[in-house]
């Protein structure tokens, strides 16, 4: 089953980082936020990746077609120019990088992969800004019993403050940033079948707008309740929160 990563949006929030690369390759712990996202994905078994680019997209592509001699050992034989690499952890994915274009919607750039995805019937989807410490095992398995055209996994973001529970002026509990219990939102690690292809209309198609609501009006949506860790990279704030957990080593999307 392929995994589609949305890769090619300009991560207008986040142009400390993203004025010179894409928000996808904004790195955590050293490593770009793609790569957590991908490693989660492998761990389930899950090794084959379509990432839909666009805005600094040959960013990407540079990162991925020089991966394999970056990350290893390399031996140089100068008088044939013979080169052997050596890295028994590299990691085995196969990697598809398309061009989806530069100012292509979300929805549209799923729909310039119908080619690759439609003959497979079942594939999964997410954007290249989250992680989470989601068993997508589980997730697949979900979507399988319930035989709709697509799943959501629905999340509770952390608070951006601390709550206080007050008694008169007593504090008589204290949070820092928990869990928002109020509803659920769209956390992305999507599950789809081809049936969602009949719901997107061109470039300018936005996945999470028409697409989806009209999913949901038809029956076809069904959300998969994550309970755990998610969290999204908007900002540098954001990002700095991500760096901290990961050098702390209490990272829970690490695996």
């Amino acid at each position: 089953m392929k995994v589609v990563i949305l890769c090619g949006g300009g991560g207008t929030r986040l142009r400390e980082e993203t004025e010179f690369r894409p928000k996808p390759m904004v790195e955590i712990g050293g490593r770009p936020i793609l790569w957590h996202i991908m490693r989660s994905y492998a761990h389930y078994g899950f090794k084959e990746f379509v990432l839909a680019l666009g805005y600094k997209g040959e960013v990407i592509k540079d990162y991925f077609i020089n991966y394999h001699p970056l990350t290893s050992n390399v031996t140089v034989d100068l008088s044939t120019g013979k080169i052997n690499y050596g890295n028994p952890t590299a990691e085995d994915w196969i990697v598809h990088m398309i061009d989806t274009g530069q100012e292509t919607m979300t929805g549209g750039r799923l729909q310039r992969l119908e080619p690759i995805l439609r003959p497979e019937g079942t594939f999964m989807l997410t954007y290249g800004d989250g992680v989470i410490d989601l068993n997508i095992q589980e997730l697949v398995a979900f979507h399988s019993r319930h035989g709709r055209s697509a799943t959501v996994t629905a999340v509770r973001p952390q608070a951006r403050f601390g709550n206080m529970t007050l008694d008169g002026n007593q504090v008589i509990e204290f949070t820092e940033k928990p869990q928002t219990e109020e509803s659920w939102i769209n956390g992305g690690f999507f599950v789809f079948n081809a049936g969602i292809f009949d719901y997107l209309h061109g470039d300018a198609t936005v996945l999470e707008a028409e697409p989806l609501e009209k999913l949901a009006r038809d029956g076809q949506l069904i959300a998969y309740p994550h309970h755990g860790f998610w969290q999204c990279m908007d900002t540098v704030r954001d990002r700095n929160a991500l760096e901290y957990l990961w050098k702390s080593g209490k990272a829970p999307w690490k695996v």
